[in-house]
């Protein structure tokens, strides 16, 4: 079993961590998904799966649900309009009419830690912007309270 208290640690021990474009190595670099492949990896021990190489502009050049999909296929689906939780994954949709491609992790009900372009890895209000571009909202496997 997975304590929600363990997710948001792992998540906030990555906070400092540069960005860096497809990486998923805590204090070295990490894009959004790398973020949320490196706690899951503390979490369990291995990736999920290795996600194929992508370019920045990847949900802009194939209009699918890419991470979306990845997430169902790993993650177990939550109800999307409800409260965040400590140590969910959430799935963004930052332009509308456009697929998802950013992920975070809650470690409140009204903060997330995330990794952005330009930035390192930090802790964040889940303020309205990001509440209204919530696409899907997942729950690590054997997550309990």
């Amino acid at each position: 079993m997975i304590a929600r208290a363990d997710v948001v640690a792992a998540a906030r021990g990555w906070i400092g961590t540069p960005y860096h474009h497809q990486a998923s190595m805590r204090g070295a670099g990490a894009d959004c998904l790398g973020l949320v492949r490196g706690v899951w990896r503390e979490l369990y021990g291995s990736d999920p799966e290795v996600p194929p190489g992508y370019s920045r502009d990847w949900a802009e050049a194939a209009g699918e649900e890419t991470l979306l999909a990845a997430a169902t296929r790993h993650l177990i689906p939550l109800d999307r309009s409800a409260q965040p939780r400590p140590g969910d994954v959430l799935v963004f949709r930052l332009r509308a009419g456009f697929v998802a491609k950013h992920a975070a992790i809650a470690t409140t009900p009204a903060t997330m830690v995330h990794a952005m372009e330009g930035g390192s890895a930090v802790e964040v209000a889940l303020g309205h912007w990001w509440r209204r571009r919530i696409a899907g909202r997942f729950s690590f496997p054997g997550m309990v309270d």
